[in-house]
């Protein structure tokens, strides 16, 4: 076994060789044998090994063994060094490997160590984020218990926090192939973790994305066997799928389809209520301002239009048959808070609906097939629906008398002699044909640049249910 001075003498001579160092391959052997030494020799090797590793593929598993040994010693001080120098090892074809052997790290107790493994594998992740996934997914598939749970909640809380270029397309893909398999055989709480993975990811934020989870979650109910009220598991696995399902659906779509063909309704009044109290969470007040004019430092609230449209157009179709229930029903206050409300909502509005026609403006054809650019088309649908209904409140008294068509759904062809609606106007779109609309399926929710009145039109996310506040 080497001493300390053997070490160093031996860690000169690899520093000094510069571009020479893979001839000195007995000096590097000398260091890899410190891992048989005492407290000093093991600090000095954990260092000395990764410094040197790339020089010597011919020895890179007796380098990645003589690490690993490092990483399970009994001393605290030498496993942290050793894991923490892991990253150096992630090259090429031992970077899944180097994976492997962190996420099993995982399982340690101490708290400092738990951070620098995690610390280690987001590193290697923005290295080469399919290799690392290959050996999480490893030790997820085939690990033992603890090591398979904090690999889970690993993925769960960190994938998130990487950007986008580590987590590209294909990653994501890979991601969703491996989360399958594991998803064959699960607890509900790993299957809960699974779906809050599976539904972060951007590439399943598509109408067809939500389809495939939902999919994964009628799996998971194993809605083919009979259902046994009686049986405690039966009851939790039912519970648990239908609460991962829920966000998947859209909700205020249906609802918003649905109100148009609402016939005579018990208690009419008490849901107008219900839906009107629902509307307002979305529709927020303007912020406050300082004594300058300036915002008093809160921040400018989220305008979600896709929500809006469908609670406001359900609202209007629904107010209809109670039209004084906004000047009877409620008393001044909640009067005048709900017109200001919508006074800032419509300002905002407006904003957003001229950049959107100025950013159509002149396209036709190729052009508005575009992803970016069906995307706009739709929030100009959109806003101009919401601009309608508006219009449509801020009458003295309130009226209900405009019709519009809701965003996702085809534009029917006015009939011959027909007087021209109210309806969306979209002007830098083409003329409208009943088989040229978007098809319901093709529908993406547009979430509008935050801030007040951002110009940021690029800033297009798809937002995710009803739980999208």
């Amino acid at each position: 076994m080497p001493t300390v001075e053997e070490l160093y003498r031996n860690y000169g001579i690899l520093a000094d060789a510069t571009e020479q160092v893979g001839q000195h391959k007995d000096a590097y052997q000398v260091i890899l044998d410190g891992v048989k030494g005492g407290t000093k020799e093991k600090r000095l090797a954990a260092q000395f090994i990764p410094k040197f590793f790339k020089h010597f593929p011919e020895l890179a598993d007796s380098a990645i063994n003589a690490q690993l040994d490092l990483c399970e010693d009994e001393d605290v001080s030498i496993r942290r060094q050793a894991i923490k120098e892991l990253p150096q090892f992630a090259t090429g074809e031992n970077l899944p490997r180097v994976a492997d052997i962190l996420t099993q790290l995982l399982q340690t107790d101490d708290s400092a160590e738990f951070n620098l493994v995690n610390n280690a594998l987001l590193s290697i992740f923005k290295m080469d984020a399919k290799g690392t996934l290959g050996g999480l997914f490893s030790q997820i598939l085939q690990g033992e218990d603890i090591v398979r749970e904090r690999a889970i909640k690993f993925l769960s809380t960190k994938l998130k926090t990487l950007p986008d270029e580590v987590l590209t397309k294909e990653v994501e893909e890979l991601i969703l192939t491996e989360s399958k398999k594991v998803l064959e055989d699960v607890t509900g709480e790993e299957f809960v973790l699974f779906m809050k993975i599976l539904s972060g990811l951007k590439s399943l934020q598509t109408v067809s994305g939500r389809q495939q989870l939902v999919e994964l979650v009628a799996e998971q109910a194993d809605l083919e066997q009979t259902f046994n009220p009686a049986d405690p598991d039966c009851v939790d696995r039912l519970l648990q799928c239908t609460r991962q399902a829920v966000p998947l659906f859209s909700v205020l779509k249906l609802l918003a389809e649905m109100s148009s063909f609402c016939g005579d309704m018990e208690k009419l009044e008490t849901n107008l209520k219900k839906l009107f109290d629902k509307l307002l969470e979305y529709m927020p007040l303007p912020p406050e301002e300082a004594e300058n004019g300036e915002n008093a430092g809160n921040e400018e609230p989220k305008l979600q239009f896709s929500y809006v449209e469908c609670l406001l157009y359900s609202f209007h179709q629904l107010g209809r048959k109670l039209p004084d229930f906004l000047t009877a029903k409620l008393n001044a206050e909640k009067l005048k808070d709900f017109k200001i409300r919508l006074q800032y909502f419509a300002r905002g509005l407006q904003v957003y609906i001229r950049q959107l026609r100025l950013a159509l403006q002149g396209k036709t054809g190729e052009a508005l097939k575009t992803e970016e650019n069906k995307i706009k088309v739709v929030a100009l649908k959109i806003t101009n629906n919401i601009n309608v209904l508006i219009k449509d409140l801020f009458h003295i008294p309130p009226s209900y008398k405009s019709t519009v068509t809701l965003s996702w759904k085809p534009v029917q062809k006015a009939e011959l002699g027909q007087k021209r609606t109210n309806e969306d106007t979209t002007s830098g779109s083409p003329p409208k044909k009943a088989a040229a609309g978007p098809k319901r399926d093709a529908r993406q929710i547009y979430n509008p640049p935050s801030g007040k009145y951002s110009s940021n039109l690029g800033n297009f996310n798809y937002e995710r249910g009803l739980q999208g506040k």
